[in-house]
């Protein structure tokens, strides 16, 4: 496909994370870039100051009004707006070339060295270390990224002298297998996403088939418990396992993660991380390995690592006091809610921790319930709101009230608009807000709250 036939591109769903990173991509290129999303979330708003038309209301044939025809406007939908939506199904009944926001990242990158990053867990924070520290090599980099770096305060960046280009891979909907990765780092294949894989071998299945995209001349790094046995050749990394890139004496000092590290080629003591967490230093793990395997020099890896700031709603300081300590993290599977709570746990073993948790998904839910019964109670207090549906319909017998009757320490479940002032009269110390659907409406104000 010539992508620079089209004048337009018209996304549906054009506020997700990814799919805004796309829309930046085509803005920066001189199109005309247009769609709807439901809400105009903050980042739809910065769209719309950078230029794009968005609107909020599902026009249907309306949205005939903005003049697109087939030969001239190439549309993105997201798997998450439904086939019967009424702007998709005009387009599709005129004849529009309509394409996921996969199929358009393997057009863009077909002719690059992707470097992509998979994983039920940690890809959206891995992607972007690694981007970070590959653009302050000699090599620079493009990427698409799937959060809003801290670095840069934005999800994409371009590199036109660079043959790179960093993508988070997305396992649902299979999204992925449109890609083409000259490398790829996977950091996990702990089952999720149920409702569109049979069961946990069926996703598997579908990373084994991913890591047999990869390029015969490129590579695979993987963490040493993912279930994948690529053709390529294969790098294995862990925090005291053995492995290729074994990482030892996780410690925490003057406020940073710190750790030593044997790689093939040596030994590198005393490596400092810009970003707190066990769970990141696994996924800066993963990045010092590709990243060695590239030939990027130590001292550029190290510097990377070190000045990283994270990605928003990763392990995300609001508040960081003597008095207080505030932290949001869009962990959503019980994988990554445990390593977030025991990273706190080893960062201020003397403090009360208070948990505020929104599961996603009825789904989801029902497949982990005990498991998240478990990780949360591992927190001195808990509270839930109630499910995010997303895409879903509710599940009988699924509810955060049965969720709260399985754990084991203080539990309470609110309404998200009773949370801020339920918290405000409580004396906390450590204050985490943790979910992936609209948990983050709240930190601003609960931030100016407990500010």
């Amino acid at each position: 496909m010539n992508l620079d036939v089209y004048k337009n591109i018209y996304f549906i769903g054009i506020g997700g994370i990814g799919m805004s990173a796309l829309a930046r991509y085509f803005n920066s290129r001189g199109n005309r870039v247009l769609g709807y999303d439901r809400v105009l979330s903050p980042l739809c708003v910065q769209l719309k100051e950078e230029g794009m038309d968005i609107h909020t209301d599902d026009l249907a044939q309306g949205v005939s009004k903005f003049g697109c025809t087939p030969e001239d406007t190439l549309v993105i939908a997201t798997p998450a707006v439904p086939d019967d939506h009424g702007e998709k199904s005009y387009f599709r009944s005129k004849g529009f070339n309509i394409l996921k926001r996969s199929e358009l990242l393997g057009l863009l990158t077909a002719e690059m060295k992707g470097l992509t990053v998979a994983g039920t867990h940690g890809k959206t924070t891995t992607s972007t270390m690694l981007a970070h520290v590959l653009k302050g090599s000699a090599k620079r980099t493009s990427a698409f990224m799937g959060g809003i770096s801290s670095n840069y305060g934005t999800n994409l960046l371009v590199e036109e002298d660079s043959d790179y280009v960093v993508i988070e891979a997305d396992e649902f909907d299979r999204s992925f297998l449109h890609l083409q990765p000259f490398a790829t780092i996977v950091t996990s294949t702990d089952a999720d996403h149920l409702d569109i894989y049979k069961n946990k071998q069926d996703l598997v299945d579908a990373f084994q088939e991913f890591v047999g995209l990869v390029s015969k001349d490129g590579f695979v790094v993987k963490h040493v418990n993912a279930d994948v046995q690529p053709d390529a050749r294969t790098l294995t990394y862990a925090i005291d396992q053995d492995s290729d890139y074994k990482a030892s004496n996780l410690r925490t000092e003057e406020g940073y993660f710190v750790m030593d590290v044997s790689t093939p080629n040596g030994k590198w003591n005393d490596l400092i991380l810009g970003l707190p967490g066990i769970h990141n230093a696994e996924n800066a793990l993963g990045v010092l390995a590709l990243l060695d395997q590239l030939n990027v020099s130590e001292e550029n890896i190290r510097k990377g690592l070190r000045s990283f700031l994270g990605v928003k709603r990763r392990f995300e300081y609001q508040i960081r006091r003597d008095d207080l300590i505030y932290i949001d993290d869009y962990a959503h599977h019980p994988t990554a809610i445990e390593q977030l709570l025991k990273s706190v746990r080893m960062m201020y073993p003397d403090k009360k921790v208070t948990a505020v948790f929104q599961p996603h998904l009825f789904s989801r839910t029902s497949d982990f319930m005990d498991e998240f019964a478990a990780t949360l109670s591992l927190a001195d207090e808990t509270i839930l709101m109630p499910i995010y549906p997303a895409r879903e319909k509710p599940m009988e017998g699924i509810t955060s009230n049965e969720l709260a009757s399985r754990m084991t320490n203080e539990v309470l479940v609110l309404e998200a608009s009773k949370v801020i002032d339920h918290l405000k009269r409580k004396d906390l110390e450590v204050l985490l807000t943790i979910g992936a659907g609209d948990i983050d409406r709240i930190v601003e104000p609960l931030k100016a709250e407990l500010s």
